[in-house]
This record gives C-alpha cells, sequence and structure tokens, in this order.
C-alpha cells in the first residue's frame, strides 16, 4: 500500500471516530443514512460500476446498520436491507461487464416466493409486514449470491470493501464509549447487557462488533493498516474485542473467534513454513485472547465467566444454555411436522407460538424459522444455500479458501442466533461465492 492511500484511510478512519460522535444527534443520523442511499446509488450509475462501487457502498451500508439503528437513523426499520439489495441490483444493471447468473439462486427466490401464497395470519396484522420483516434478509441473500457468483474480486479490491466495511463499525466504537456508562456503575448479571451495548440489541452489536474484530485481524494478516501505525490497530482490535465481550452476547463474538480460527488455518495451509506458522500465529491469539478474556471478566465482576459458563448471577448452572432459543427452535420443527409440504407461511411463525405456546416472540434461527413456514421447499432452499458455496470454496486455492470460509461461518451462525435481522449475513453469505484472484501478491513477490 502506497503512502497516498495509507494517508487516506487515516483520514477516513479518524473521521468516523468524530462521526460517531456526532450522531449521538438523531437527526444527523436519519440525513447521513439519506445521503449514503442517494449518493451510493448515484455513483453506482455514474461509473457504471466500473470500479465495484456496488460492493463497496453495500459494505459501508451493512457495516453501519447497526449504528444507524442505535443513533435513530433510519426512518423505517429495514431501509438497510432495502439500501443494499437496490446497490447491488443497480450495479448489476449497470455495469458492462459479463458475469455469470446462478439458476441455483434464481430456483432459490422463487422458492421462497412461493412460501407468500400460503401466508396466514391474524386479520388484524399486516401481511405487508410480515412478508417485508420474514423475507426481506433471504430476498438480499439471493440477490448478493446472484451478484457475486464466480465474480472475480482482486485482493486489493476486496481488502478495500473490508476498510469501507469497518469504517462505521469504528465509528459504532466512538457512539458506544460516550453512551455507556462507567463499568462500576453498571450491574452486571447472567444475560446480555443492554447499558455496555448503548441501550440497543446486544445481540445485533456484538454480532457487528465481531465483524470489526474479524476485519482487523485479516488487515492484520496482511500488514496493512487502518489507523497507519501498527500500534493503533492493535488497540483498535483489542478494543473492538472488549467492547464485544462487555455486552455478555455469546453469538457475535464466538462466530468472530471461529471465523478467524479458520481464517488462520487456511492462511497457515497457504504459506511455506507451515508448523512455524502454526505455533506462532496459533499461540499468539490464544495468548492474547485468554489475557483480555480474564481482564474483562474482571471487569465485569466475575459475570464474563459466568455468561460463558452458562450460569446466572449467583453461579449456578443454567438449565437452558440457548436462552429460549431452544424452545423457539422445537416449536418451529412442530409446526413443520404440522404442515410439512408448504409450512405455515410467511410470517407465521409468531402467530402459531402464540397461539400454541403463548409466547410472543420472533424466530431467532432462521434455519427453523424457512423449514417451519416454507416446508419441504424450505428444506430445498437450505440444501441450495450449503452445498453450492461449499462445492465452489473446495474449488479455490487455500488463501481463496481462508476468506471463503469465514464468509460462509459468519452467515451460518449469524442466522442461527440471530436469524436475519440485519442485511449483514445476507450480503456476506454472496462473498463465500465469489472467485478471489491474487495477482498482486505474485507481482509484489517477484519485484
Amino acid at each position: 500500500m502506497n503512502n497516498s492511500a495509507s494517508h487516506i484511510r487515516l483520514i477516513l478512519a479518524v473521521g468516523h471516530l468524530v462521526l460517531g460522535v456526532l450522531l449521538l444527534s438523531g437527526l444527523i443520523a436519519k440525513a447521513y443514512s439519506f445521503l449514503i442511499l442517494f449518493f451510493g446509488v448515484l455513483y453506482i450509475i455514474r461509473n457504471k460500476n466500473e470500479n465495484n462501487e456496488a460492493i463497496h457502498w453495500s459494505a459501508y451500508l451493512v457495516g453501519g446498520e447497526v449504528l444507524f439503528r442505535m443513533a435513530g437513523g433510519m426512518v423505517f426499520h429495514e431501509l438497510p436491507k432495502y439500501a443494499v439489495l437496490i446497490f447491488l441490483f443497480v450495479g448489476l444493471v449497470v455495469e458492462k461487464r459479463r458475469h455469470h447468473v446462478s439458476l441455483s439462486y434464481l430456483i432459490y427466490i422463487l422458492l421462497l416466493l412461493i412460501g407468500i401464497a400460503f401466508v396466514d395470519i391474524p386479520f388484524d396484522q399486516s401481511i405487508r409486514k410480515a412478508i417485508a420483516f420474514n423475507l426481506s434478509g433471504p430476498i438480499l441473500l439471493g440477490v448478493s449470491a446472484i451478484y457475486f457468483y464466480k465474480r472475480p474480486l482482486a485482493i486489493s479490491t476486496l481488502m478495500d470493501m473490508l476498510f469501507y466495511m469497518a469504517l462505521p463499525i469504528i465509528s459504532m466504537l466512538a457512539l458506544l464509549y460516550f453512551r455507556t456508562p462507567s463499568l462500576s456503575e453498571i450491574s452486571f448479571g447472567g444475560g446480555a447487557n443492554f447499558e455496555t451495548s448503548g441501550g440497543y440489541g446486544p445481540n445485533q452489536v456484538a454480532t457487528i462488533l465481531g465483524l470489526g474484530v474479524f476485519i482487523v485481524a485479516v488487515h492484520l494478516f496482511f500488514k496493512q493498516r487502518i489507523f497507519a501505525l501498527f500500534s493503533v490497530d492493535i488497540f483498535l482490535f483489542t478494543y473492538l474485542i472488549y467492547r464485544g465481550l462487555i455486552t455478555l452476547s455469546r453469538g457475535g463474538m464466538v462466530t468472530a473467534f471461529l471465523a478467524i480460527a479458520v481464517f488462520t488455518y487456511y492462511y497457515i495451509l497457504s504459506r511455506e513454513n507451515k508448523i512455524l506458522n502454526l505455533a506462532k500465529y496459533t499461540g499468539l491469539l490464544v495468548l492474547f485472547g485468554f489475557a483480555l478474556f480474564v481482564y474483562t471478566s474482571n471487569a465485569t465482576g466475575g459475570m464474563l465467566e459466568n455468561r460463558y459458563a452458562n450460569k446466572n448471577a449467583a453461579g449456578t448452572t443454567k438449565s437452558d444454555i440457548t436462552t429460549g432459543r431452544g424452545t423457539l427452535f422445537m416449536s418451529e420443527m412442530t409446526a413443520f411436522l404440522d404442515h410439512p409440504f408448504f409450512g405455515i407461511g410467511v410470517g407465521g411463525g409468531k402467530f402459531y407460538r402464540m397461539e400454541e405456546l403463548e409466547i410472543q416472540a420472533a424466530s431467532h434461527n432462521e434455519m427453523s424459522r424457512l423449514i417451519a413456514e416454507h416446508g419441504l421447499i424450505g428444506i430445498v432452499a437450505l440444501f441450495l444455500l450449503i452445498t453450492v458455496p461449499i462445492r465452489h470454496m473446495f474449488k479455490q486455492p487455500y488463501l481463496a479458501r481462508a476468506f471463503l470460509a469465514s464468509f460462509l461461518i459468519f452467515w451460518f451462525l449469524t442466522i442461527n442466533h440471530s436469524a436475519m435481522r440485519i442485511a449483514f449475513p445476507g450480503f456476506i453469505y454472496g462473498l463465500s461465492v465469489a472467485v478471489i484472484t491474487f495477482k498482486e501478491l505474485k507481482e509484489e513477490k517477484d519485484v
């Protein structure tokens, strides 16, 4: 990376620290989210997506979705999903390059639309909202997969995309800093903590912070800088983990650590001195992670350790490690057995639980929701979603697999603890079927 690019990155990173403070104002947050949508579409159309504008603008909004929701910057809840969908669709339409069109993902989208015909919800509920809430994420995933399927992505393009995705996460850190009371004033318990997540859902906040941890880790692996200085990037990496851990929301951080572990595994396989690299990277990650976990656990009065050990505030082991998600999962499996062919219809899961179990909660697991609401059609859709990227991944070199496998893990684990409430899992899934090229790295070695 040349000095000019490094300086631009530094300016953007520092600017987004300031932006995080400005977004404490809900009015500024609303205006900024609209500007992203307007200028994103404008730039994609004007440049005919020649420089992957659709990818960069989508990545930026994916990284910023939870931030804008925290700041009150959403005019309506699903705006980021629709915006990313628009970016990718417009990019496909205006670009001149030829690209593969996957029949599998076209079939997947058509299978989802069949479920609309079986919608069966109470008359006093909005069918449009039920369909939008439950299908906006899966439809975005289908469009993202069609956009990225076998699309060549240079490693430089991918790293730039990850950097743009990280920028609003840096803003989130600033926002969290000013919105979170002193830890000594917070009463930590055996569940996820809203105070340490800025008053917003800890699950979604931890998911995006975990994404930030992964992005910074990848930059460290490739010796690329976000804040120009190695020491500052290490601090950013540490602070992201710390902020994610003190939310006491396990899903986002566990997913990030597993994604980094898989990335490390394939990265080591791609290097020449495999044993030496295995000892070096694994040792550093384990030592660093353990020390940070112990420090954060002490800062939370031992509640972090209890949380990950599935204990309550008194130190007693809880009977349900899933914090209620297992009950929701089983209710959806029961719904599938009652309606195996076409399911209970899009959006029907919530009302099925209210009638049968008197539980008023939306699904946290996209896989079981898809099976319950779409029946056998949902199983076929899941089969396509899982098999296509796995077959694609194992045709790629080890270094490409490091990225592709990590993206797939992010998608799979996120939808199993947080469904598809945000645009992130749908977008990251699409990246798992791209073709990553490393021409620039080879040229650097030759020089």
